[in-house]
C-alpha cells in the first residue's frame, strides 16, 4: 500500500471511530521519516489507546505493518510508526503541550480532516 493510501485508510478510520482534530502533514520534502505525519486527539487515555488499535488494524487488514509503537501503557500520547506514515495520537492536554503541528505544518502541507 503506498503511503498515500494509508495515510487516507488511517485518516478516515480514525475519524468513523470519533477522534477529534485529526490533521494530515505531507512532510515528504521535510524529512525522510516518513511521507505523512497524522495527529489526532482522544478524550481520555482509553480512547486514545483505542485509536491507536483501530488505525493498526485497518491497515494491517489491508496488508501494511506496524512497524513500531510507542506509549500504549500510558494513552497520553502514542506513536505509531507505519514506515511511510506515523500516527500521533494524544490526550489533548498533551498535543496542546506538544504542539507537533508548530513544528511541521508550512501553511500549504496541512490537511484538516472533516466529518
Amino acid at each position: 500500500m503506498d503511503s498515500k493510501k494509508m495515510a487516507k485508510l488511517i485518516c478516515d478510520t480514525l475519524k468513523a471511530k470519533k477522534a477529534y482534530d485529526v490533521i494530515k502533514i505531507d512532510v515528504s520534502e521535510q524529512t525522510i521519516l516518513a511521507d505523512y505525519f497524522i495527529i489526532a486527539s482522544g478524550k481520555s487515555a482509553p480512547q486514545v489507546k483505542a485509536l491507536a488499535e483501530y488505525a493498526m488494524d485497518a491497515v494491517e487488514k489491508e496488508g501494511g505493518e506496524v512497524r513500531r509503537k510507542e506509549g500504549m501503557s500510558e494513552g497520553r500520547w502514542i506513536v505509531v510508526d507505519f514506515g511511510d506514515v506515523i500516527l500521533h495520537v494524544f490526550h489533548d492536554e498533551t498535543r496542546l503541550f506538544y504542539n507537533l503541528e508548530r513544528l511541521w505544518a508550512s501553511g500549504t502541507n496541512v490537511e484538516k480532516i472533516e466529518d
